[in-house]
């Protein structure tokens, strides 16, 4: 059982102490420390409390390393519900979420007025069966589209069903609202995988759990038209798999963390 290890590990991860904890749960600190030394277990109600608190399942918490293998990220279930904006004919519309927008929309999503507040728009040619929003892309991460590009992202319901070497829009808690060229390892260790195509920024890893909304990129709008004679160009898929070998190599050299 690693009720002891998950414990500590998420106690310390949310900055708690063991004392703020004892509270929480209505019991002396030094319960606390029992469990995390392995020396006493709590009873299921105190499990069910840790669980909602540390957003885990029971069986999670006591069957599942969690600092080394990551979060059971794979779920049968949507990421959330989703609010929509919708027209006097009850058809979709699209959201935009532009880049002044991208920090408030970390705590609006799912807040209708909040959503009804941004720009709403259509698109000709669009499916009437998909949910698709609109991103404003700051940053040169992704060359050849250039900072200002408009993403237009069509909803994706599970993370599992993430296709390795894709680019999507993710909202997490930890990165805010990023458009990266995303690989699947949720199976492995409960992560994912971000790679930008300008080859000069490091491709880094994403937490499952730390995943709000993912939007699969099906379009984008810009002002700005080629230049053939700009050199930049956006690394070849054998590159960005190269660059992930590289990644994991270093992380399981690290202890895998």
């Amino acid at each position: 059982m690693l009720l002891a290890k998950n414990l500590k590990f998420l106690r310390t991860q949310v900055q708690m102490t063991q004392t703020e904890l004892a509270e929480k749960l209505g019991l002396q600190r030094t319960m606390i420390s029992a469990y995390e030394d392995g020396r006493s277990e709590p009873k299921l109600s105190s499990l069910d409390i840790m669980a909602k608190l540390f957003h885990v399942n029971i069986d999670e918490l006591l069957y599942h390393d969690i600092e080394a293998q990551g979060r059971k990220a794979v779920q049968n279930k949507s990421i959330k519900v989703l609010t929509i904006a919708v027209d006097g004919g009850d058809n979709e519309k699209i959201t935009m979420v532009g880049q002044k927008a991208s920090a408030g929309y970390l705590n609006g999503y799912a807040d209708p007025e909040y959503m009804e507040s941004l720009p709403q728009f259509h698109l000709p040619n669009l499916s009437r069966h998909t949910t698709y929003r609109a991103f404003e892309l700051s940053g040169d991460s992704m060359l050849p589209l250039v900072p200002g590009t408009i993403i237009i992202g069509s909803y994706v319901e599970q993370i599992k069903d993430i296709k390795s070497g894709k680019t999507y829009v993710l909202v997490t808690v930890t990165e805010g609202v990023v458009y990266k060229r995303v690989f699947n390892y949720l199976e492995e260790n409960g992560k994912l995988f971000l790679v930008s195509d300008n080859e000069h920024y490091k491709p880094y890893e994403v937490k499952g759990e730390d995943v709000l909304e993912v939007w699969e990129a099906k379009a984008f709008i810009s002002t700005d038209f080629p230049n053939p004679k700009d050199k930049s160009k956006p690394v070849s898929l054998e590159d960005i798999s190269q660059m992930i070998l590289e990644l994991k190599s270093e992380i399981i050299r690290l202890g895998g963390k």
